[in-house]
């Protein structure tokens, strides 16, 4: 795919979210959260609506989760939240699969020399315990969960530790949410927003530097930018 090569790469680094961006992990996050939902004996909620509750972390996903199908209490996250991550943990890379065109564009972007990194609000273990189940693993320089540090995304800091931990920039950002492009405006980096992730507006409202509707796109975006 000579197409996707950069001549003069820019960048030294590219980070990536993961959740709706290098994957898509809502079938299993689908999955976890309807069985501790069900343990709590709460109905299901649809999978197309879980696609939207995803970006904050496990323990948001599942007071969304409640929220959407009655009441919501500390009380109830806490007995629900060790549920939801045993279900998960057992079955992380069930039906998950990366987008289409996602290896190809990484590979890419490896041969020239490129630092790749993930910043995530997922915890930094599943994150781990993912790229391993999915055959990912060394692939990525730095990892950065949402409990890696004391903040998470849209909070600059997880994104500028993991530029740092890859061996810095100058860097992009690709993610598929609000609260990625936030990330990256309030780190001052360039960022590249999918149009088919899980975000809960148009792309377009995303505020991003460049916008790609599928993974085969991503070199040339990012090489305008």
């Amino acid at each position: 795919m000579t197409a996707l090569r950069f001549k003069t790469p820019r960048f030294r680094t590219v980070v990536f979210d993961l959740d709706g961006t290098l994957a898509d992990t809502a079938p299993d996050l689908t999955a976890a959260l309807n069985h501790a939902l069900g343990e709590l004996g709460r109905p299901p909620v649809p999978a197309q609506d879980v696609r939207h509750m995803v970006g904050h972390g496990a323990r948001a996903l599942l007071q969304k989760g409640l929220a959407a199908t009655g009441a919501v209490s500390e009380a109830l996250i806490e007995q629900g939240f060790p549920i939801f991550l045993a279900h998960y943990e057992a079955h992380i890379a069930d039906l998950t699969r990366p987008f289409p065109g996602v290896e190809q564009a990484l590979a890419a972007l490896e041969a020239d020399g490129v630092t790749l990194a993930i910043c995530t609000n997922k915890l930094e273990s599943l994150t781990h315990r993912f790229i391993a189940a999915i055959g990912w693993e060394g692939r990525f320089a730095a990892i950065v969960g949402g409990d890696t540090l004391s903040v998470r995304k849209p909070d600059p800091a997880p994104l500028l530790e993991a530029i740092a931990r890859a061996g810095g920039g100058p860097a992009a950002f690709v993610g598929d949410s609000i609260t990625d492009t936030d990330t990256a405006r309030a780190a001052a980096i360039p960022c590249v927003a999918l149009s088919f992730g899980f975000a809960d507006r148009p792309a377009d409202q995303l505020g991003a530097d460049r916008v790609i509707d599928h993974w085969d796109e991503l070199i040339s975006a990012l090489a305008t930018l």
